[in-house]
Formats: structure tokens, C-alpha cells, sequence
């Protein structure tokens, strides 16, 4: 049993190796986020407490803070050292933003029961979606990169638009597997495909995507929070 664990053990990724992997093969924009610990006082002490000393932070151990997101870099050698020195954090991919690779992924999340609904639904239509990040409480869909502009014609042809669907293009961010956060761990629910012939994994266009995750995401209250994650 002890050699079957330690197997398991050598196959998970390691954040650092997790983040040199996405950075230089396929040239996604990154950055360390936040930790978090839980509480050792109080009248729940499995709270987690986020390290930006935010009391009230909504996404504790999944967001950026020192470095701002700005500095999100797929350099291998930026990549190593931010993970070498601080190996629990986050992987944060600053969603849209321009590299040497073109700009990285856009993201749709939307919560984890709509998630579920909607890749069920993508099914039944025959819609072909890419990667899907996953965690407690949010899923999010990876999309090719778009603008404001686009997002903008295109929700302005629905009548309504629930907040609990979220958008993260330029100057957004989600985090990556392996990290470990305050919600939960983050894991691939669909895993990235990278076809023969391109660098990167295949995406979707948001516009393919919208109007199911529009009805999905409208049968689930919006548990409030950050436009982040």
C-alpha cells in the first residue's frame, strides 16, 4: 500500500512544476496568488483566512497580490524563481493577456451546479467545448481571447444577463491546477487538448458557448463575491 501511495504522490504535479509547464509550453501568462490558512480561533475555526489580511476577502488564496497582475510572465526563469521561493501559492493565469504566444485564454465561470448542467447540455447539443476548470463552489470554461467590444455586442442581444455568469478577458484571472485555495482545490473537470500541428490547447469561441451558459447560469442565485474566481 505504501508503494502505491508514494506512486500517487510522484504523479501529482507539483504547483512549481504545474506553472513551468503551462508558461513554456504553451506561453500562458502567470504569476503566484495568494495562500491561505484556517482559523485556529473563533466559532469556526475551518474558515479560511486569506493572506492578504483581508477579513473579507472572497477568494482567499486565489488571487493575486504581491506581484500585482501586471507582472503575469510566461519567462521559465521568472516562473522558477516566483515558485522556488514561494511553493504552496496559487497558479494565476492572467486571463487575455498579451505574450509571446498571442494572448492568453479568455474564461467564462459560472457556479459549479450550472457548470455541470451546462457541460451536460453542451452534450446533448453536440457543442464541443475546451478546457473546464473546476472547483467547490465555480466552474470556468476556457474560450479563445476576445475584447470588450465583442463581449459587449454580443450580450447586448439578451435580455438579461445573471451576475452569476462571470467574464474574465484582459485584466481578469482565474487560478490552475494544481492549486490549492481557500475554495477547494482546482482541477481539470475537461482536460486542455493541444491537436497535432499547434503549440497550445484548442479553444472555443465565447459566442459558441454564451446562450447555454446564459440559461444555465439563470436558475442559480448569485452567491455574491468577486468578479475574480
Amino acid at each position: 500500500m505504501r508503494e502505491i501511495l508514494g506512486r500517487r504522490r510522484m504523479t501529482r504535479p507539483a504547483p512549481r512544476n504545474a506553472a513551468l509547464s503551462y508558461a513554456t509550453q504553451w506561453q500562458w501568462p502567470l504569476l503566484p496568488g495568494t495562500t491561505y490558512a484556517c482559523r485556529t480561533e473563533g466559532p469556526d475555526p475551518r474558515t479560511p483566512v486569506c493572506s492578504c489580511a483581508d477579513p473579507a476577502c472572497s477568494v482567499p488564496g486565489a488571487h493575486p497580490a504581491d506581484p500585482v497582475l501586471l507582472a503575469a510572465t510566461s519567462d521559465a526563469r521568472m516562473v522558477d524563481w516566483w515558485w522556488t521561493r514561494r511553493p504552496d501559492a496559487a497558479l494565476i493565469m492572467a486571463t487575455g493577456a498579451p505574450g509571446p504566444g498571442g494572448r492568453a485564454p479568455c474564461a467564462l465561470s459560472l457556479p459549479a451546479v450550472a457548470g455541470a448542467r451546462a457541460l451536460r447540455e453542451f452534450e446533448r447539443l453536440r457543442v464541443r467545448v475546451g478546457p473546464v476548470l473546476a472547483s467547490r463552489s465555480r466552474w470556468a470554461l476556457l474560450v479563445a481571447p476576445y475584447d470588450l467590444a465583442e463581449l459587449g455586442e454580443l450580450l447586448s442581444t439578451y435580455d438579461a444577463v445573471p451576475s452569476s455568469l462571470r467574464f474574465h478577458g484582459d485584466g481578469g484571472y482565474v487560478a490552475l491546477p494544481p492549486s490549492d485555495t481557500g475554495l477547494g482545490a482546482v482541477r481539470w473537470e475537461r482536460r486542455p487538448v493541444v491537436e497535432r500541428g499547434r503549440r497550445a490547447p484548442w479553444l472555443p469561441r465565447m459566442s459558441e458557448l454564451v446562450e447555454v451558459l446564459v440559461e444555465q447560469s439563470s436558475v442559480v442565485p448569485d452567491s455574491g463575491g468577486s468578479l475574480a474566481y
